[in-house]
């Protein structure tokens, strides 16, 4: 299989490339080993760590970082920007339809029970208004490159997006770490998307609200992305607060402070919809906020995301993004998705079955890589163990080929060596729609394989793009 390198290609250094290449090319394996010693010692001084379910050999890990960027020219990111902008506006258009007028099922676009039949869809919202009918107003849009360099869309995440804190944490490290190449490189920066954040929830918040009180709701220190909640807290400048923060009072949310209540307008929340209020979902959350939905469909208090967007993340649906996109904005689409197999489908099922070995199959609820088969990397057991799963309940999966993901070189124990990597670009949805250059790299470290998620043992290089 051939790929895709992001720093070569067959005639030699790619342009964008060039300069870096000679600066890493008068490097020591040494200087680069004390450089990434340096930066694990920092970022364990920070802090900067996520939490492992179920991992028996402690709570928290640092992700491990890579001191080679990954470099995207302008003119790529400017069709990527292109493309993620109108994928997150058809998506917001669809999850408003699907709880209002339902055009793009009574048109045949979508099959009904996709939509009612799906775990994430909540009924609870159907007719009920939106600021600025916005859902998704954080999204985390996970891009690959394949074959010889396009760009196709893996996934979409809409719920609560995670990893912008290692992009800027990265960012900062790299400039610390090599001030110099910083010098040597019109990079676009990214420490700005604190501010950005906070202004995009500012202008979402409830109608008539004129100075908005933003928070940030976490589910609390043991959640895996509790620094990330934290960290952007505190880059915005806003508080940091846990259901238990929160109280309901006169059709209002309020928070407990030490001068007593303060009104609280537009809620940042990283939790899931199921914690977020006892008396409309899980009673037996301890986590949310007694009486949250009832303001909520007052439209007394803005949640970002809103609540009933993960319907419109759910691998189910993403073969219809490409559709929706041609159905709201008469547009085609600017990025390609992976080509999907419906295991609902009997046809496609039946291919899939027929293929597992070269297929990569997915739960459609799944997430952090977990409940996938890498058919190519798995045993005959294994295999044999999905097909099973699959011929049990095919509804709950998708099958994709296995793609040839770009690589990129990176610093490992044996030295620079190509390793494969995806992007989160993180786009913003507000008054405007807006992204900041560049995203999440996340790198599969180790070799061959094409799994990048932290929990899977990847890890985050710093991902530049250059201004013209």
């Amino acid at each position: 299989m051939q790929f895709y390198n992001e720093m070569s290609s067959p005639e030699g250094t790619r342009d964008h490339y060039r300069e870096f290449s000679a600066w890493l090319a008068q490097q020591s394996p040494e200087a680069l080993e004390r450089k990434r010693v340096e930066a694990d010692l920092i970022f364990r001084r920070v802090g900067i760590t996520f939490a492992v379910y179920g991992d028996d050999a402690g709570t928290e890990r640092l992700i491990p970082f890579d001191a080679i960027p990954r470099i995207i020219p302008a003119s790529e990111w400017a069709q990527l920007e292109k493309g993620l902008k109108q994928r997150v506006q058809a998506l917001n258009m669809f999850i408003h339809d699907i709880y209002h007028d339902q055009r793009i099922i009574r048109a045949g676009l979508i099959p009904a029970e996709q939509i009612y039949r799906n775990a994430q869809y909540r009924p609870e919202m159907q007719g009920i208004s939106v600021v600025s009918d916005i859902y998704a107003h954080v999204a985390g849009v996970d891009i690959v490159r394949a074959g010889e360099g396009e760009f196709y869309v893996l996934e979409d995440n809409l719920r609560v997006p995670s990893g912008v804190s290692y992009m800027l944490e990265d960012r900062k490290m790299m400039m610390r770490l090599f001030p110099e190449l910083f010098a040597r490189h019109r990079v676009a920066p990214v420490d700005h998307y604190p501010d950005l954040l906070l202004d995009n929830l500012r202008s979402v918040a409830p109608l008539g609200v004129l100075d908005p009180t933003v928070v940030v709701m976490t589910p609390g220190m043991y959640n895996s992305a509790y620094f990330e909640h934290a960290f952007l807290a505190q880059q915005m400048g806003v508080e940091l607060v846990e259901g238990k923060d929160l109280f309901v009072n006169d059709n209002a949310v309020y928070m407990r402070t030490t001068q007593g209540p303060r009104r609280v307008d537009v809620i940042y929340r990283r939790l899931d919809d199921d914690f977020l209020d006892p008396l409309a979902f899980r009673a037996d959350s301890s986590l949310g906020v007694p009486g949250l939905l009832s303001v909520y469909r007052a439209g007394r208090v803005t949640l970002a995301n809103a609540i009933g967007t993960g319907v419109a993340d759910d691998k189910s649906i993403y073969p219809y993004v490409p559709d929706m996109i041609r159905f709201y904005l008469s547009e085609e689409p600017v990025l390609n998705n992976v080509p999907t197999y419906q295991c609902r489908k009997k046809d496609e099922l039946e291919y899939t079955l027929a293929n597992l070995a070269d297929l990569v199959v997915k739960e459609v609820h799944g997430a952090g890589g977990y409940g996938m088969l890498v058919g190519p990397a798995s045993t005959k057991a294994q295999i044999e163990d999905f097909r099973a799963r699959l011929i049990a309940r095919p509804e709950g999966y998708i099958a994709q080929p296995t793609l040839a993901l770009s690589n990129c070189p990176t610093f490992v124990d044996s030295g620079v060596a190509p390793r494969h990597i995806d992007l989160r670009p993180f786009v913003l949805s507000g008054k405007d729609i807006s992204v900041v250059p560049g995203g999440l790299t996340r790198v599969a470290l180790k070799e061959g394989s094409l799994v990048v998620n932290s929990s899977q043992g990847g890890g985050t290089k710093d991902t530049w793009v250059l201004e013209s």
